[in-house]
């Protein structure tokens, strides 16, 4: 049967039809979803927890998040995206499935939708054709692939398209994305798999190493919030947490300092310091002279660490601005992206299956 002329439907099938397309930011530790017309819809946990026996779906985002260390032996509560990529092809489906269902309540009946999704700068072809064989196993019709710092770039409102140099760095749960873009493409980057994640397990390690305390990823993240700092600020915070005693495997309680978490997270942001220096030594002089006035702008859940944005400031000699919604830069450039699709079509690839 063939379908209708567009110009042909109701105002309201046009309106289903158009308002279909998605935007996915597809995060190490959170995805998001934004409908064409309609705005952000989603941002749930990436995880999903699985019945190992029957190798059924339990919960997806938040449900599943809320087991992680806490379900029985035939539960298992997995993130199917590492560093930025595809990690379970199969889990990674059925999470893209169900989020999409659950913005789009009743997917329309002609077409499934046009799905934008942001990956990694440095991902490789194969990782990049995992990513959009989970977005047609989803139901999409077609799948496009923006680079994150673009699309970050593109949500921060850095001016992509101007002659002039404009920097992105952008760090997640997974990956760190680095950029120095000019006249809508990336002139200089940088992909590094260490972000925010990192930034926990050094919390955990050394939580492990000063008192003995064995605690989980939830507990470290929740202190990196509460008392971290990339950069020496006013005051000294502090903050109690519980944990398993490693030689008793007893419940025990111990205070933790901002001074000390800051140590302990130095390793993972040198090396996102190193990421960013190296990124500049690659750009070209008039692109470099331009980000001595316009800085660098920061985005990422991780960019609200305190002091990060003073640190890379102090570090590399430049401006540089937490972006006005760090949380949201890359799923709202990649709604720009499907919302003036045929002005910005250049800055995607196309992921029709091969």
């Amino acid at each position: 049967m063939a379908f209708p002329p567009l110009a042909l439907l109701s105002r309201r099938q046009r309106v289903s039809v158009l308002g279909s397309d998605l935007a996915v930011d597809l995060g190490t530790a959170n995805t998001l979803v934004y409908a064409r017309g309609r705005g952000i819809l989603l941002n749930e946990p990436s995880v999903v927890a699985v019945d190992t026996d029957t190798n059924a779906v339990v919960a997806v985002g938040v449900d599943a998040k809320q087991m992680i260390g806490r379900t029985p032996d035939n539960i298992r509560a997995v993130k199917p995206l590492r560093d930025g990529v595809v990690a379970d092809y199969d889990a990674t489906a059925e999470m893209l499935r169900f989020f999409v269902r659950k913005v789009l309540r009743r997917p329309s009946a002609l077409s499934g939708p046009r799905v934008v999704v942001c990956v990694p700068s440095g991902i490789t072809g194969v990782e990049q054709r995992a990513v959009s064989e989970s977005a047609y196993a989803a139901g999409a019709r077609r799948v496009h692939i923006i680079a994150e710092p673009m699309a970050a770039a593109i949500g921060a409102g850095l001016p992509v398209n101007q002659p002039s140099g404009s920097m992105v760095i952008d760090i997640g749960g997974g990956t760190t994305e680095v950029a120095v873009l000019a006249l809508g493409g990336i002139v200089a980057s940088a992909s590094l798999r260490v972000a925010g994640n990192a930034l926990d397990e050094a919390i955990a390690d050394h939580v492990r190493a000063e008192f003995g305390l064995q605690i989980g990823e939830r507990t470290a993240e929740q202190l990196k919030i509460a008392v971290g700092s990339a950069f020496p600020v006013a005051g000294v915070r502090r903050a109690e947490i519980r944990g398993r005693e490693i030689g008793t495997g007893l419940p025990r309680n111990v205070t933790v300092a901002s001074d000390e978490l800051r140590k302990a997270m130095d390793g993972p942001i040198s090396r996102i310091v190193a990421a960013v220096k190296g990124t500049l030594d690659r750009c070209p002089p008039e692109l470099a002279g331009d980000l001595v006035s316009s800085g660098a702008v920061l985005t990422g859940g991780s960019a609200l660490l305190r002091g990060l944005d003073a640190r890379l400031q102090y570090e590399l000699g430049i401006p540089v601005l937490v972006a006005e919604r760090p949380l949201d830069s890359v799923v709202l450039g990649t709604g720009t992206v499907v919302e003036h699709f045929a002005q910005l079509y250049k800055v995607v690839v196309d992921g029709r299956r091969r």
